[in-house]
């Protein structure tokens, strides 16, 4: 796993891209549309994803880590020890529309994603209004383990959003994600398997090449007793030409949709909060 997070590092560090912009004034001035007002820097706030499309032939490499929980000090090194990576490759087919894929060490999940823009905020529309949609599959389960028989479906999940932002000024923008999803198979039993969210984030701009990022989970339908908690993600957004970091502290360790909204373990109040980044590489074509 440290090899794998060394030869990302090194990866993104040394490819050069020609005619490559400033990611940072691209994003803060337009987006696809010369009269668009772009709310966010980074394809993500922080967990959930944001109203940013690629343009049309761009494509990105994302590498998203969590570590372990920060709350067991130096003998694990901080959670450094213990990690969940994903990696993303996210393609532009258009401006409007975008297609992506991942596999995740979390349940070595895989999925398949796309993200298409619906409205876009300029003089006449107050918002910016985007379309997620996700499905993943759990290649982990395994009916040994858990005691009970298990068809594909039930490493199946799926979920979709409807992505509300609005850039208020040049230094906050905030977003709204109504959200359903659905698990095949829930780790609480009294869980239902169809779940309802309302996510809330938002970004506040602190000086040329960086940002304040904040998002909420508020899960609207889980069971009583459930060991599983809402999602709160803060973190900074860093440009450096032709990268955006995403350094952050989260209580939840998964980082697609069905983990983080429906097996979030950490608690902000106990101190079980987990380290991470998203790390984002950009190529024209």
């Amino acid at each position: 796993m440290k090899n794998l997070l060394l030869l990302s590092f090194c990866l993104a560090l040394s490819v050069q891209v020609k005619a490559q912009d400033d990611l940072l004034d691209r994003i803060d001035k337009s987006d696809t549309n010369a009269d668009a007002i772009a709310a966010f820097k980074g394809i993500k706030i922080v967990n959930f994803e944001s109203t940013k499309l690629l343009s049309k032939k761009e494509f990105y490499f994302v590498v998203s880590h969590r570590f372990g929980s920060i709350s067991n000090g130096f003998d694990d090194f901080f959670g450094l020890d213990f990690a969940n990576t994903r990696l993303q490759f996210i393609y532009g087919v258009s401006d409007n529309f975008n297609i992506g894929t991942s596999r995740s060490s979390f349940n070595k999940t895989y999925e398949l994603s796309l993200k298409y823009r619906l409205l876009q905020q300029d003089g006449r529309t107050p918002v910016t209004v985007a379309g997620y949609s996700q499905g993943a599959i759990n290649t982990e389960l395994d009916e040994a383990l858990i005691g009970i028989p298990i068809d594909f479906s039930d490493r199946l999940s799926f979920t979709q959003q409807v992505l509300i932002s609005r850039k208020f000024n040049d230094k906050l923008s905030l977003q709204l994600m109504p959200t359903f999803f659905y698990e095949g198979f829930v780790d609480y039993a009294p869980q239902d398997n169809a779940q309802y969210a309302l996510g809330i984030g938002g970004r506040y701009k602190l000086g040329p090449r960086w940002s304040l990022n904040v998002d909420y989970g508020w899960h609207l339908n889980r069971a009583d007793g459930s060991p599983f908690k809402n999602p709160l993600s803060i973190g900074v957004d860093i440009e450096t030409g032709g990268h955006v970091f995403q350094l952050h502290f989260t209580n939840a360790q998964p980082t697609f949709e069905s983990g983080f909204l429906g097996n979030a373990v950490g608690d902000w109040g106990e101190g079980i909060v987990y380290f991470g980044f998203n790390l984002v590489r950009v190529f024209n074509f």
